[in-house]
């Protein structure tokens, strides 16, 4: 099927060229470009996106930006309220871990900053507190990577220095509690200091 790229302006839908933006599912990129292609007689806008630590470049639909959830960079307000979420009390439900890391990755590939900051809060671990599991340390890596590049390109820093800061601000909030796997596999709370969150969404702290 013939394919004829050529670029055609350098704004579209309030994007620009060279704009740093979010994609849900990859987290910061970059819009090298806007492309036309034509299709088989049919002619298709497309954002080419790079994403720099991925060495991944991506077509996206300019008329699919909305339903992919493409977004512009998150102002200064939006990076100090996920830097604020952190510093709060993890807040665990009382489910199966299956269950609760489905949850973390759809909140992880929403590209929604503050719920990004919440799996961050959630699963971070002292060095006072028990290890994570493999599967807890890989969903909190996620989620602190996906925070961290967000961070560093609105405040212009390094990632190195975003991840710093996001972890001063964890090392502010009250002690996460020290967890422990029941037979069941589901994980219990020793410690005061943790919000739990039943199934039905009732609140209460564990004693």
């Amino acid at each position: 099927m013939a394919t004829t790229p050529k670029k055609t302006t350098t704004s579209k839908h309030g994007f620009k060229a060279g704009e740093a933006i979010v994609y849900p599912a990859h987290g910061v990129g970059r819009i090298q470009a806007i492309e036309e292609q034509e299709i088989a007689g049919y002619k298709l806008e497309l954002f080419v996106v790079f994403f720099e630590k991925d060495k991944m470049t991506l077509r996206v639909p300019v008329a699919k930006t909305t339903q992919v959830g493409m977004r512009k960079l998150s102002d200064a307000a939006a990076i100090k309220k996920a830097l604020d979420t952190v510093k709060g009390r993890a807040r665990i439900k009382r489910t199966m871990w299956s269950r609760r890391a489905q949850e973390y990755e759809a909140k992880i590939n929403s590209g929604d900053l503050v719920a990004i900051a919440e799996v961050v809060r959630d699963l971070f671990r002292a060095d006072s507190q028990p290890e994570q599991s493999y599967s807890e340390r890989q969903l909190y890596e996620a989620a602190l990577d996906r925070m961290a590049r967000e961070v560093a390109a609105v405040s212009e820093i390094s990632e190195t220095e975003a991840i710093r800061q996001i972890e001063q601000n964890l090392a502010k909030g009250p002690r996460r509690a020290a967890k422990t796997t029941d037979a069941d596999g589901f994980e219990t709370e020793t410690e005061a200091e943790a919000e739990v969150e039943t199934e039905f969404g009732e609140q209460e702290e564990a004693a």
